[in-house]
Order: C-alpha cells, then structure tokens, then sequence
C-alpha cells in the first residue's frame, strides 16, 4: 500500500484543504441520513398508525418533545424537517459528487503534466534503455487507472464514515444488537478477503496485457511497409485476435470477481437480516420501534459495506499501475538531465569545443569511445567519418550533452560541459538526423516548432538554403499542406530537405548534420554543399558522413575506427596517406560508384 499512500501525498500536495472539506460533507450527509432515519419514528407516532412505547430508549425525549406540540402542527412540522434534512443531503450530495470529479480529473491531468514533465526532462540514456510503447502506455493507460484508484479510494473514505456514523447511531440506540450485527458483518468481510487477493492478482495482469497491446500495434504500425510488403498480414491479425482475446477474458474475470463479491453480500445480508430479526426478538427482547431503526440502519449500512468492498477491489486492481506510474517519475527524477533555474542564454562558441582523453560505453559492454582527444574549432566545418559502429554517432550524442563520457571531459571555450550548462549549449545546436522526423502538421507548422514567431520571409528563405523552396511553392496549399504523419506524403529527399530548413531557420551557432544529404539526388546534394560553404564562417559545422565526396572541403576530418581516432586532418592530407583507413574508406566509395 505504500504506492498509494505516495499518490495520496500527492493528491494532498494538489487539492489540499479541498479534500478534508469533502471528508467533512461526508460526515455531514453520513449525520443528515442518520438524522433522517431518527425522524421516522415520530413521524409515525404522529400519524397514529403506530404506537411506539420508546420509554427508556434516547429517543424518548424526541417523541415527547413532538407529542408536546399539537397534532395539527407537529405532524406538519415533523415533514417540514424530514423535507429539509432530505433536500441538504441531495445538495450536499450533489456538491460533494462535482468536487470530487474536479478532484479526479484535476488530479488525473496534474499526474500527466508532472510525469510527462519529468519523462522529457530525463537524460537520454534513459529512452535508450527503455521501450516507448511502455512510457506511452504508462502516459495514457496507467494514469488514468492511477486517478480511477484515487477516486476508489475516496469513496472509500467516503463511505466510511458514512458507515461509521451510522454504525455509531446504531449504538446509541442498542449497543448489544450493533455488536452482533458488526461481529457477523466482520466475520463475511474475512471470508470474502479472497476476493480482495484475485483483484491484485488482475491488476497485474491488466498491466502487463495492456503492456503487450500498445507495444505490438506500435512496432506494427511504425513498421506497416516491412508487414505489407512481405504479407505479414495474417500472422500479425492472428497475434491481435489472441492479445484482444486475452483483454476480453481479463475483463469478465474482473467483472465475475465483482458480480460474485456482491452476490455474496448480498446473500449473507439477507441471512444475516433474518438471524438478526430472530436474535434481537428472542434473545436481546428488542422493542419493536429500536428492531424497526436500526433494521433501517442496517439496511442503508450494507450498501456502503459492499461500496466498501468494491472500493477495495478497485484499489487493490490498479495498485499496479500506481507502481509503475510511482517507478516511472521516480526514475525519471534520477535521471534528470538538467535543472533550469530562469531562462538561459545560447551558448556562442568563440573558440572551440574540444574533448580530453573521453570515454564512453554503453552499459557494460566495451568502450564505444576511447582516448578521443580532439579539437573542433569554431566557425569551420569539421567531418565525421569512418565504417558503421566505428562510434560516430556516439560522438555526436556526446558532443550535444546527450551522453556524458564515464572518463574525460568535453570543454566548450575551455568551460566543462556539465548538467548546469548542457541546456544553453542545446539551445544554440540544430541537429538534422539522418532519418528525419517531422509532425501531423502543416510544412508551416513543422518550421515555426523551433521559431514560432518566423516572418514569412525567413521562412522562405531557410526553404531556398535547404532546395526545398522549388517543391514546397508547387504544393496545392504551399506552407499550408498537411504532410501526413511523419510527413509520409513527402519523399525521402522532401522530407530531409524540410528538416534541414528548419535547423537553418534555428540560425543556430553550431549546426550538426548526421548524414543530411543521404536521401538527396546529385543536384540537390550539389546545391545544399554550396549553401553549407556559405555558411562556413558564420557557424560551426560538424558533418557525419558516408558519402566522402560530401565533405571535400571541410576543414577538418577526424577519421574513427573502433571507438578510436585513427586520423586527423584535411581531406586532401588524408586522403593521400597510403594504407590509412580514410584511403581504405575512399576505394571503396569509387569501386562502389564505378
């Protein structure tokens, strides 16, 4: 239970005073229907069917009390306060439904923009390491069986004291009667405990069916060109009918466990009822009027046992998303990649950024990066390059503050890039992915992600640097067209050409293209190294790259080999070194071509 009690602090820290106003109308409604109750044993006196002998009872002074009045106007009176007591119990009730649902679903968003909140403030390693779908599900899924569980355990709550005001009216009536009543009630809640058990047990397979669901038709979605083009329909039709098939059956458990717990109830209750008649007539000589009370008090007190009961099952089925919705935030606050504290300037390289002796693994597994010393100088174009799994992409993440190297240091302007200076140094970088990742949106959207406010002009004109005005002015709606998701309406090219302009529209002081030019045809390619030489100067450009006619006028080449560099310096130096890796990487590039 202690991953509830974490969300209840929580929920404490978010409604405050508000929660203890609704525990205290819940007392209220709980005394107003006891009160109510009382009232009906005058109310009868008065009409004359009844006689009720309460001498010794606490409600003799009531009945006297109304019996003092004339008929005429006590009967009338005794309505007007059972009217009255009523009409509040609705209002309170009403009051009390509307601000436990702003609770509830307050709560519920609070839960998702804190978790969400910390989830992108994690260090990369962190989506490295875990699987998507399963933050995705936790987002959506386990949260809101978090705020379901929250609001199961304010009617808990609710209910409670509802029952222990009613339990404690009953006392004042027939403390011996209630004992027995509360001893048989005490002895079915122990045998229905098993139930409590399988509604754990659910809850965990719950999870992790729902875990299993959104993973599949995610990798299948994502990967719907791999399904169709090599006829994987059936098969992954096959596993969806079967995951569903699962849900479907873990569903009716749910509702068979609860069906079940209330037939028990109310089974036990009319049994009870019985013995309890038979008991309190014979063994306790109960008086007709305390049998008639407290008869209505056991008959509106077993609804809330079972609203009890049910409110535990509720509980118990989503404490395990309440751990890993528990775990999720506080992984994610271990993980915390940086801490803002105010807004923080772009950094602008003057110099240089350099790497010291850095190393860098991944896990357990060996070094991806070692003894990397080098030095990238400001406003010139540094390449990249070396065979797949050589470590270039693991440098890149390490000079963006992605990664953090276990050995070494990673200097900007001679000032060590740590977790208080890592977010003004991602300010200042645009970064082109190889595979490049556009939004649901508008080409116009899509841009203005990283400058909302972009002029039309400085729009157009990222388009006309990255070849990608010509398409785009072509398009039905220009800026305006939707490109689908992932923009899956554009081409490869199209969609890289888009990315590229928006890292140019960033006007950031370094730029990083991790094989930005793959997708591009020869004249485009052409075009986009001319825009990239005039940029040359006015930023720092590091380029990873495969293709080595792309990088023929960098400044600078750093040549990687397992995790190692192996060479270092101009194109045409490297290029000439007999028997280098560089040369090696070269022939090969020509063979391929030829």
């Amino acid at each position: 239970m202690k991953d509830v009690l974490y969300f209840l602090k929580q929920i404490h820290g978010y409604a405050g005073k508000v929660l203890y106003l609704n525990l205290m109308a819940s007392a209220s409604i709980g005394l107003l229907e006891g009160f109510g109750i009382i009232l009906l044993i005058p109310l009868i006196s008065l009409t004359g069917l009844i006689v009720f002998d309460l001498e010794g009872t606490p409600l003799d002074g009531i009945q006297t009390l109304f019996h003092s009045i004339p008929a005429s106007i006590g009967l009338p009176l005794v309505l007007l306060v059972f009217i009255s007591i009523v009409v509040a119990q609705a209002i309170f009730n009403r009051q009390l439904l509307i601000r436990n649902t702003k609770i509830q679903f307050g709560f519920l968003r609070h839960i998702r923009v804190q978790t969400y909140e910390a989830l992108l403030h994690a260090k990369w390693n962190f989506f490295v390491k875990n699987r998507k779908s399963d933050m995705i599900n936790i987002l959506t899924s386990e949260i809101s069986k978090v705020s379901a569980g929250t609001y199961s355990f304010l009617q808990f709550l609710a209910s409670f004291i509802f029952t222990f005001i009613q339990i404690g009216i009953a006392f004042w009536l027939s403390p011996s009667i209630t004992f027995f009543v509360l001893l048989c009630g005490g002895i079915l809640i122990f045998f229905n405990r098993k139930f409590l058990k399988r509604s754990f047990l659910l809850g965990k397979r719950n999870y992790t069916l729902g875990k299993e669901y959104l993973a599949g038709i995610t990798e299948q979605i994502n990967g719907i060109k791999d399904v169709k083009s090599n006829t994987l329909e059936s098969s992954r039709v096959e596993w969806f009918k079967d995951i569903t098939k699962e849900i479907e059956r873990e569903q009716i458990d749910y509702t068979v466990i609860k069906s079940t717990s209330q037939l028990h109830y109310k089974i036990a209750s009319a049994v009870l009822t019985a013995l309890f008649i038979y008991v309190s007539l014979f063994m306790f000589q109960a008086q007709l009027p305390q049998l008639m009370l407290i008869l209505i008090i056991f008959s509106r007190l077993w609804p809330s046992v079972m609203n009890i009961q049910g409110s535990l099952e509720q509980i118990l089925t989503t404490l395990p998303s309440f751990k890993v919705v528990k775990d999720l935030q506080n992984e994610c606050v271990q993980e915390q990649e940086f801490s803002r504290k105010g807004e923080q300037k772009p950094i602008q390289v003057m110099n240089s950024i350099e790497c010291e002796d850095v190393f860098f693994q991944y896990g357990t597994n060996d070094y991806a990066l070692k003894h990397i010393n080098l030095k990238i100088i400001a406003n010139q174009m540094t390449a990249i390059v070396g065979r797949s799994g050589a470590g270039k992409s693991t440098l890149i993440d390490i000079l963006m503050g992605l990664h953090h190297p276990q050995k070494g240091t990673v200097k900007v302007d001679g000032t060590p890039l740590v977790k208080e200076n890592v977010y003004a140094l991602r300010k200042s970088i645009s970064y082109v992915p190889q595979d490049p990742f556009l939004f649901n949106a508008s080409i116009r959207d899509n841009l203005q992600l990283v400058i909302p406010n972009a002029s039309e002009a400085d729009i157009w004109e990222a388009l006309e640097f990255s070849s990608a005005a010509g398409f785009v002015s072509k398009l039905p709606n220009g800026l305006d067209t939707m490109i689908g998701d992932r923009g899956i309406k554009l081409s490869g090219g199209e969609r890289q050409r888009l990315v590229l302009a928006r890292a140019i529209l960033k006007k950031p002081s370094i730029l990083l293209l991790d094989e930005a030019t793959s997708a591009l045809d020869t004249e485009n390619e052409s075009n986009i190294q001319e825009a990239i030489e005039r940029l040359k100067g006015k930023m720092t450009i590091i380029v990873i790259a495969h293709r080595l006619s792309t990088i023929r006028h960098a400044d600078q080449v750093i040549v990687l080999d397992e995790g190692r560099i192996v060479q270092m310096g101009g194109f045409e130096k490297l290029s000439s070194e007999n028997k280098s890796t560089f040369q090696s990487l070269l022939l090969n590039q020509v063979q391929a071509s030829l």
